[in-house]
């Protein structure tokens, strides 16, 4: 089969009960560009904070109910999807403004193959985003 996709970045939903945290880390830490928040309450989602990477859209999802929490660990806690990816012009400079959020760092600033430069931290409920340097 082959699919023919309408844009070149893709949507991540991150369901969350600490949205405001979650909001201030992805918007004012690592820089995502904010569009709005929705309510789609008849959906059960009591806002819908929507964030642009380039091309891809992530949106922070907050329940109108309480809900349980998913395994945290990052990427070999459990299977399934444990973390995303953001192509950036420099590994360090975010890593500064993570750290200086009191953000957990994964990993420093490493070569994981000559010429591609990666760092990891941990987003305020645990989800880990990696961010890479080419």
């Amino acid at each position: 089969m082959s699919t023919t996709f309408t844009k070149s970045g893709f949507d991540l939903g991150i369901v969350t009960s600490n949205g405001d945290a979650m909001l201030e880390f992805y918007r004012d830490v690592i820089g995502l560009e904010f569009e709005a928040s929705i309510s789609m309450e008849k959906l059960g989602i009591q806002f819908m904070h929507r964030l642009w990477a380039s091309e891809s859209l992530l949106k922070i999802v907050v329940p109108t109910k309480p809900i349980s929490d998913g395994p945290v660990g990052g990427m070999m806690a459990a299977t399934g999807l444990r973390y995303f990816t953001l192509s950036v012009a420099g590994v360090e400079p975010i890593l500064d403004a993570c750290r200086n959020a009191n953000a957990r760092i994964i990993w420093e600033r490493r070569e994981a193959r000559p010429g591609v430069w990666v760092g990891m931290v941990e987003d305020p409920d645990g989800n880990w985003v990696e961010f890479i340097e080419r």
